[in-house]
């Protein structure tokens, strides 16, 4: 005997109305973990691992979004995700989920060569770094590059007969622009502002080279944070930036930080 089953289809859930009348300003998915390409300044491809956030808004009328279709989305550009490709990623969210704004964050890791003042000798550094991309009331975007320095306190030096103290500094440094930005620029123009960059790989001879650089260079939180701005003004194609520094202080249990955001915020 040949049994009929009978199929129905699933309810909707997500698409039921919501009477509280509470708009939602983004609503989505975190953390997923998901391989991507990042051009960098030699116009080559750098293959990264990065983690995405992607979020829309929900009118008040409706009980929820379809989560499915955030990964449905973010799959079906499967070593594709980049800053070109953004804007398209964007606007299929905005037609998937019927949204009226969309939301992407991607923070990775980005790898530079870097090789010894003196030696030569070379080795990769990482950065954290992120794109934040939004689409619909208002389109934008912000390039976010954290850079770890060093800075040597200017008042140790002064007071002190046979030293100066020292320690890591990591300034974030956040932009919107026109044209073209790269991450190696705000790399270059960070290090420049510090006591001293850091390298992957020190010899003696280096380590020298590094200790006597900075303290020919002494920077308060304040100096790296005023030395940033000043160059980021300078670069001219930059239409907002945010500086924040935070020292890790090798003599105190506290650590010292100092932020600008050009232009400030409306208050």
């Amino acid at each position: 005997m040949t049994r009929t089953v009978e199929i129905r289809p699933l309810a909707d859930v997500q698409a039921h109305p919501d009477t509280r009348k509470v708009p939602i300003s983004r609503v989505g998915v975190k953390n997923i973990r998901f391989p991507i390409t990042v051009r960098d300044r030699r116009k080559t491809a750098q293959q990264t691992v990065a983690t995405v956030d992607m979020s829309v808004d929900l009118p008040h009328q409706f009980k929820g979004t379809h989560m499915s279709r955030f990964m449905e989305i973010l799959n079906a550009y499967d070593g594709e995700i980049s800053v070109e490709s953004l804007p398209a990623i964007l606007r299929t969210m905005r037609r998937r989920l019927n949204a009226e704004t969309a939301h992407l964050r991607i923070a990775f890791p980005y790898f530079m060569a870097k090789s010894a003042p003196v030696t030569g000798a070379s080795g990769m550094l990482s950065y954290d770094c992120a794109f934040d991309a939004s689409s619909g009331n208002p389109d934008d975007f912000i390039l976010t590059v954290k850079v770890p320095v060093t800075t040597l306190c200017p008042c140790s030096r002064e007071i002190s007969a046979r030293g100066a103290h020292n320690q890591r500094s990591l300034v974030t440094v956040q932009a919107r622009f026109h044209g073209e930005l790269w991450i190696e620029d705000l790399v270059a123009l960070v290090d420049e502002s510090a006591s001293c960059e850091l390298y992957p790989v020190l010899k003696r001879s280096d380590e020298k080279w590094v200790t006597e650089r900075a303290y020919d260079n002494p920077r308060f939180v304040e100096d790296l944070v005023r030395e940033v701005t000043v160059r980021l003004r300078e670069m001219g194609r930059i239409s907002w930036f945010s500086v924040h520094v935070v020292n890790f202080e090798s003599i105190h249990e506290h650590d010292a930080y100092a932020e600008v955001e050009e232009p400030p915020p409306a208050r």
